[in-house]
């Protein structure tokens, strides 16, 4: 199956990004002389009075992914880059000291540059055994990059594996190599290979790009009086009042009574989730004694401010966090609990909660299905879904952008997995990623969504952080990628922090310190916050009575003034290819 969300294919790019600096914040600017232009959007627009032209020339980012097993390799994405024309090695397979007769290709690589961002695909085909995951890894003169990219191989059709690195130091010769992951030796051969590097500029080019394609949209306002007389030189005056993309952290009970912490979300974020509040151990901790207590209140809290709020979780299938009593069932038992599990959780918060993570990590555990036969997690899913139609059921996972080394939770074995319920008739309606990185493989990460996105299910970042040790200030910049990463991928619909804060920190990375003062990841934050949001515009209408701007996705107010008269209205901004109108009479 072939996806390309956004101009999959291209393999050049030559554009004009308007900007101050690419750390600016990225507002508005009004086409009322210059028109919509292509140039203009493509542009990142800045809300100060002045704007550089940058003329950049270089790769258009190909998010072409495929995952059916095909009878013949597709073309290399960007023609093969600087792998054009190069023919792999062949080397001879060794286990220990001994040669086994079987070979792998490999490529030779030069002078690679530290920092640069390097996207790396190609197509695979095994014999030798029925499938294998296949591991992409790299060896340079200072170290090995054990996994650069994964693909779960069949036998006689070719697979496509995409991935990427970055080097922290640069490399005259490395080794580009394949390999089957569980040691097993099969022939592998590779075909449509390809190595695109990308300047870091270069890649922050193309991520603002799809930020003012995907997030952002050009309006047109038009003001006339109530003959229809179009007026030039009307003031107006725009504020975006709330944002169409979902961005928010995990909250717990902490909050509840901590006026400050109350005031210093609701200041930032749109959406939240329970932390640990819906968990079954947690409501249900002896059996049929449920108590929803701490998230009614917390439920309250989210509601009062129009919170948008992810359910987490019904069901978690790591045994050691599954209720004591609930591990002692068996057969009948254990299948009224869970029965009644859903049936307690959905009925009373029916149409609360937008998402439901339905089952929690079940790549990595299957407590369900091991006691309750292999239709056990279409079961939940299928009931959840007739409790309440109208949430979206996720799955939720660790290890899928996070890296590729998990083999219990690559891309591949993931997509398998869903298109394995999806065939039982699951209603499952999301992808949930985790998100939990310690040193984040931007490549890896954007090739893993655009395997994802072959699925077309809405994606969610659902559970962002950094590792605590990595340190604060490393903390700041992993997590500036990782966001500027998840925004800009096309098929990314929301990103939700695991930054709850409580009296002794958070899970692994906070954004304040107890007395609600900026940590560096507090910082990056609000910076991107204030950089993805359309602030205050000034202007006045042109001779044609119309004013216009790019602004993002999100809910606005307008107000205008002319002469002795004025008026206020409001408009929604959605995704479309199109230009907004919006018209208003004086």
């Amino acid at each position: 199956m072939k996806d390309s969300p956004v101009f999959g294919g291209f393999s050049s790019l030559f554009f004009l990004l308007c900007c101050c600096s690419l750390a600016a914040s990225y507002g508005y600017l009004s086409l009322s002389k210059i028109g919509f232009t292509v140039q203009n959007i493509l542009m990142g627009f800045s809300n100060v009075g002045s704007f550089i032209f940058v003329a950049a020339d270089g790769p258009l980012y190909d998010f072409t992914a495929y995952t059916e097993c095909k009878a013949q390799p597709e073309g290399p994405l960007y023609q093969g880059g600087i792998l054009k024309d190069e023919p792999p090695i062949m080397r001879p397979s060794i286990i220990g000291e001994t040669a086994t007769g079987f070979y792998t290709p490999a490529f030779v690589l030069q002078n690679l540059t530290m920092g640069n961002v390097y996207c790396f695909s190609t197509w695979i085909k095994i014999q030798g055994s029925n499938s294998a995951l296949i591991r992409a890894s790299l060896k340079t003169e200072n170290r090995t990059y054990d996994c650069i990219g994964t693909v779960l191989a069949k036998d006689g059709c070719w697979s496509f594996l995409k991935g990427g690195f970055v080097l922290d130091s640069p490399s005259s010769l490395s080794l580009l190599l394949f390999q089957n992951s569980d040691g097993k030796d099969i022939d592998i051969a590779v075909a449509s290979s390809s190595l695109q590097p990308f300047t870091n500029e270069e890649w922050r080019i193309n991520q603002q790009y799809i930020i003012n394609t995907q997030r952002k949209r050009a309006v047109m306002i038009h003001v006339s009086d109530q003959q229809g007389n179009r007026l030039q030189g009307a003031a107006i005056t725009i504020d975006q009042v709330s944002k169409d993309f979902p961005f928010g952290s995990a909250i717990s009970h902490t909050i509840l009574g901590n006026l400050s912490y109350q005031k210093w979300f609701v200041e930032r974020f749109n959406a939240a989730v329970f932390e640990n509040e819906l968990k079954w151990y947690a409501t249900e901790p002896d059996q049929g004694k449920t108590d929803y207590t701490t998230a009614d209140h917390m439920l309250e809290f989210v509601r009062a401010h129009q919170i948008i709020t992810r359910g987490h979780n019904i069901f978690w299938e790591d045994p050691k966090y599954t209720p004591a009593w609930v591990r002692n069932l068996t057969g009948p038992e254990l299948q009224s609990a869970v029965n009644s599990r859903i049936q307690s959780l959905m009925s009373k918060y029916k149409e609360e909660f937008i998402h439901w993570d339905v089952s929690n990590e079940m790549l990595h555990w299957d407590f369900y299905e091991q006691r309750l036969g292999p239709d056990a997690t279409l079961h939940f899913y299928e009931t959840a879904h007739r409790a309440d139609p109208l949430a979206t059921l996720f799955m939720n996972e660790f290890n899928v952008v996070e890296t590729c080394s998990d083999v219990k939770s690559t891309v591949d074995t993931l997509i398998e997995r869903i298109r394995d319920l999806e065939r039982g008739g699951m209603y499952m309606h999301g992808v949930g990623l985790e998100s939990h990185f310690t040193v984040p493989n931007l490549p890896l990460m954007r090739a893993v969504l655009d395997k994802l996105a072959t699925l077309r299910l809405p994606i969610w970042l659902t559970e962002v952080d950094i590792s605590s040790k990595v340190g604060t200030e490393l903390q700041a910049v992993f997590l500036e990628q990782v966001l500027r990463e998840g925004f800009s991928h096309p098929w990314v619909n929301g990103i939700m922090l695991w930054t709850a804060l409580h009296p002794k920190g958070c899970y692994e990375m906070c954004l304040t310190d107890a007395n609600f003062k900026n940590l560096p990841a507090g910082d990056v934050v609000d910076n991107l916050l204030r950089e993805w949001e359309t602030g205050e515009i000034k202007g006045m209408t042109d001779e044609y009575g119309s004013y216009s701007f790019y602004g993002f996705l999100g809910e606005y107010k307008v107000n205008v003034g002319y002469g002795n008269r004025t008026v206020e209205s409001t408009f929604s901004l959605s995704r479309s290819d199109e230009t907004k109108h919006f018209s208003i009479h004086l």
